[in-house]
């Protein structure tokens, strides 16, 4: 596994803070390798065989193989150990922000002449879906403030999605990014965007791919949390990119008709609502300019996996606070951006190889989708 890609907004971890990271990947590691694959053997041992008794036929999606795994001691275990992790992630990684928060914020506020903007909506309304659940158990979620000119969760962002991913996504956690715009810019040779949206972009990680990719490109980036935004705008300085960050819903932003060529979202919208996606896939389609595209990376739907690999990544939705992954996936995803206003025909859905992950889903992907077997699934449409 590499380390953290350098930065002057990174909070530093001393010897005992890293010990404590490094012993969270290693348990995490260990889970993957050696608990994880006992859960599958349980299930296809007890479990299937049981559910098929008691109903007279076979686990036939996710839901039946989640209710089929319910009873099992072995997966209360399996379970318990991530969600474990989960909380020891978060809570390892606080300590280091928390001891450097104040110089953080100096840091954040006292750079030179900036490359980017920062604009923030101190009177913007939060929508339910993220004040009433800390997203994957992140403490006081994206948008809580701490203290003035907070950027606590940012940092802690930063800092615990490397270890939650293990490295996997690369020094700056950037390999979506990377992925989607290097294949986008390889599918689409004369595409040359005026102006780039990233819709939901934490601290972005994956918006920075953009500015290298285009650099003729204006790129523009929205979150709703005031810290994360902070965060990201002063990273972006520090990495020297040029990123216009601003604090909007995606569901409806202040940027006029067509004012885009490229709109993208990257891992966004199952950390939304039922009620929130179809707004914001519509809203894309209103910041189009003709012949502008619409690309937004998500899991893969349930239907190109097996029920019960589905059933594996639908744990989330019950067991870390991301509540909304399991009915997102359920949709049919052309049927979503013909519902936000574009042509069938141009509906666009690809697998992606990623750029550094050797198997970020394992064998969850199935050969033959479209003709492509890869890491990252996205989805979109050309207006």
């Amino acid at each position: 596994m590499s380390g953290h890609g350098p930065h002057t907004m990174l909070a530093d971890a001393n010897h005992d803070e890293a010990a404590r990271e490094h012993f969270v990947i290693s348990l995490k590691e260990r889970i993957a390798s050696d608990v994880t694959p006992g859960t599958r053997m349980a299930f296809e041992a007890r479990c299937a065989p049981a559910f098929t008794k008691a109903n007279g036929r076979e686990p036939a999606n996710r839901i039946d193989v989640r209710h089929a795994l319910s009873g099992d001691s072995y997966y209360h275990m399996a379970s318990s150990l991530k969600r474990t992790t989960q909380e020891l992630m978060w809570d390892s990684v606080g300590e280091t922000v928390e001891r450097q928060i104040n110089s953080l914020i100096v840091k954040a506020k006292s750079g030179t002449k900036p490359k980017g903007s920062l604009r923030l909506d101190p009177g913007l309304k939060l929508p339910r879906y993220l004040t009433a659940v800390d997203i994957h158990c992140m403490p006081g979620n994206y948008t809580t403030d701490l203290t003035e000119d907070d950027v606590f969760a940012g940092a802690l962002y930063d800092r615990s999605v490397f270890l939650f991913v293990m490295g996997i996504l690369g020094p700056y956690n950037d390999d979506v990014g990377q992925t989607l715009a290097a294949y986008l810019k390889a599918e689409n040779p004369d595409f040359k965007p005026r102006r780039i949206l990233d819709l939901g972009c934490a601290i972005g990680h994956s918006t920075l791919p953009y500015c290298d990719a285009y650099p003729e490109a204006e790129v523009y980036a929205i979150e709703l949390g005031a810290p994360m935004l902070r965060y990201g705008h002063a990273r972006a300085e520090s990495l020297g990119r040029e990123v216009h960050f601003s604090q909007q819903n995606a569901e409806r932003t202040d940027f006029p008709d067509g004012y885009f060529d490229l709109v993208i979202s990257h891992i966004l919208l199952h950390e939304t609502s039922h009620k929130a996606a179809p707004k914001i896939l519509k809203e894309t389609n209103r910041l189009l300019a003709k012949g502008g595209l619409s690309v937004h990376c998500e899991g893969p739907p349930w239907d190109r996996m097996s029920a019960y690999d589905a059933s594996i990544l639908d744990w989330d939705t019950h067991y870390n606070a991301e509540p909304y992954i399991g009915k997102l996936h359920d949709l049919d995803p052309v049927e979503m951006m013909a519902d936000a206003g574009f042509d069938r025909a141009n509906y666009i859905e690809k697998f992606v190889p990623s750029l550094s992950i050797g198997a970020l889903f394992g064998d969850l992907l199935k050969e033959g989708n479209n003709g492509i077997d890869g890491n990252w699934w996205f989805f979109g449409a050309r207006k």
